[in-house]
């Protein structure tokens, strides 16, 4: 039972963070139609769950408990695929002729930066 609201209690967190987000982001970029506010959670989440995952799998012990709270729950909740799934598909499906190109370099954006950026955290930790 503590598992579950651990998980629960960090998407909690996780989801405000993502949501207050998201409305920076789109306060930046309020006249575009293109989805950073989801690309930029994703990319944070795999910048943060590659540094975390680097300082934990090497310096620091945590519970089984502690981790589902940090990474199923607060960045599970942070990260979205379902949201860059639609957004995908809303690209795609979009008014402009250049629809599937958009599409598809939001879907190489997402993987490419967010393997750099796991990568990124993972060399981050490393530094400390």
């Amino acid at each position: 039972m503590i598992n579950i609201l651990a998980v629960g209690f960090g998407g909690f967190i996780g989801s405000i963070f993502r949501y207050l987000l998201g409305l920076f982001v789109h306060s930046i970029f309020r006249q575009s139609e293109f989805p950073y506010g989801t690309l930029s959670a994703n990319i944070l989440g795999c910048l943060i769950i590659g540094l975390l995952s680097g300082l934990i799998d090497d310096r620091i012990a945590l519970s089984a408990t502690t981790r589902l709270f940090l990474f199923t729950g607060i960045l599970g909740g942070f990260t979205t695929f379902s949201t860059f799934s639609l957004d995908t598909l809303t690209l795609f499906q979009g008014d402009s002729s250049g629809g599937l190109l958009l599409a598809l370099f939001y879907v190489v954006a997402h993987v490419a930066l967010g393997l750099i950026a796991v990568s990124f955290g993972h060399w981050l930790a490393q530094l400390f």
